[in-house]
């Protein structure tokens, strides 16, 4: 019989690393700012600003409407390299970082 205490471990956390995104189009950082804009960072470490108000207050804002209310707004993350909402809304981070990189800005509407 063995003296030593045997401990359980998950080595697969130890060996595997975490899945990281290195497109470089893919969004790494995002924060709310005020107005319906947000302030992003990508993987190549180009940085900018999206502007929604245009788009949240429009009439044909569809599933963007939910994002009128500023708590809803002010909850966006980023889910597998792409701006999210709870709600499964999201935006395109490939379109968004060819306007950043192109303007500094992306602006919806």
């Amino acid at each position: 019989m063995c003296a030593d205490a045997v401990t359980e471990q998950d080595y697969a956390t130890v060996l595997i690393p975490p899945i990281q995104s290195v497109a470089p189009w893919h969004v790494k950082t995002v924060a709310a700012l005020p107005g319906y804009r947000l302030a992003v960072g990508f993987n190549d470490g180009t940085e900018g600003v999206v502007e929604m108000a245009e788009l949240v207050a429009s009439p044909g804002a569809g599933v963007f409407a939910a994002l009128r209310d500023p708590a809803v707004f002010g909850r966006v993350y980023v889910e597998y390299g792409a701006v999210t909402w709870p709600g499964e809304i999201d935006l395109a981070p490939d379109a968004m970082h060819a306007a950043i990189k192109a303007d500094g800005v992306w602006k919806l509407t």
